[in-house]
């Protein structure tokens, strides 16, 4: 597990989108010498998360638990989400209000250098995968079930540094169709460093989905959008073991739905997410 937080700075790359392992090509005569695991918990405290409708502008509290690593091919990142933990009443995350109690999201990406044992790095790009992408809540067929599939790499950007970009396709499982794409980056900078160790990090993402079939209701009544996505900007304090964070997410028809449109929430605008992290 990361113990150190020098190794977090180098490893991490985001909170909620993937975290990079080490560059392949650091070592290629050796697929587990750069191997790495981590696991943290954080306590999260959203305000006026999208989409709602309406109920939910005073916040919400969750638990996240995050997880990720590099073993051999496999970059891996993902996080569990359990809502309203203190069984609060919170509109449409309260109890009794039918929604979904639970949120994953699994990414794991396979490493095309290390599986052809090909140096695919050329100027910025430092290691290109296969990239996958899974969301599942816990309403089984009906509720989200969705996959991504495409290319991704690991890019050096000035002054952010590694950063990771994927572009994939987006296949609905419960519907049994592709519909759209989407662009994923995600980047984690420490910008202030301190003389016990710790640090404060500029960490985010985007995701933005576009090309995606425009749906209507009824006629006039556009329900879902063709294009649509967020971006979470935070400024977050690490130590060895904790971090205290704060993150401005801004959204744009998020999941594709329109705002104020069909179906009545509210889908554009920003939110604000309060994070207390314990690592393992």
């Amino acid at each position: 597990m990361m113990k150190n937080v020098k190794t977090l700075a180098l490893a991490a790359t985001a909170v909620a989108a993937t975290m990079s392992a080490p560059t392949f090509a650091a070592d290629r005569t050796d697929l587990r010498a750069g191997d790495y695991s981590w696991m943290q918990f954080n306590a999260m405290y959203a305000v006026n998360e999208l989409p709602r409708d309406g109920s939910t502008d005073g916040g919400h509290d969750y638990l996240e638990m995050e997880f990720g690593g590099r073993a051999g091919i496999v970059d891996l990142y993902g996080y569990v989400d359990v809502f309203n933990v203190t069984n609060r009443d919170y509109g449409d995350k309260g109890a009794g209000s039918g929604k979904s109690k639970l949120f994953m999201k699994f990414a794991p990406r396979f490493s095309i250098d290390a599986m052809t044992g090909m140096d695919l790095s050329v100027g910025p790009i430092q290691e290109v995968y296969f990239s996958t992408l899974f969301n599942w809540d816990d309403r089984v067929g009906e509720g989200v079930n969705s996959t991504f599939w495409g290319l991704g790499a690991d890019v050096m950007v000035p002054w952010l540094g590694k950063t990771g970009m994927n572009v994939y396709a987006y296949y609905d499982l419960n519907n049994k169709e592709w519909n759209g794409y989407q662009f994923s980056m995600n980047w984690f900078k420490p910008i202030v460093n301190f003389d016990n160790g710790t640090f404060i990090s500029f960490q985010g993402y985007v995701d933005y989905q576009f090309g995606a079939d425009e749906v209507y209701f009824a006629p006039g009544e556009k329900g879902f959008s063709s294009s649509g996505g967020a971006a979470y900007f935070g400024l977050h304090w690490h130590s060895d073991n904790y971090a205290l964070g704060y993150g401005l997410k801004g959204y744009n028809d998020v999941y594709l739905l329109t705002d104020d449109g069909a179906t009545g929430l509210e889908t554009t605008g920003f939110a604000h997410y309060f994070t207390a992290t314990y690592k393992f």
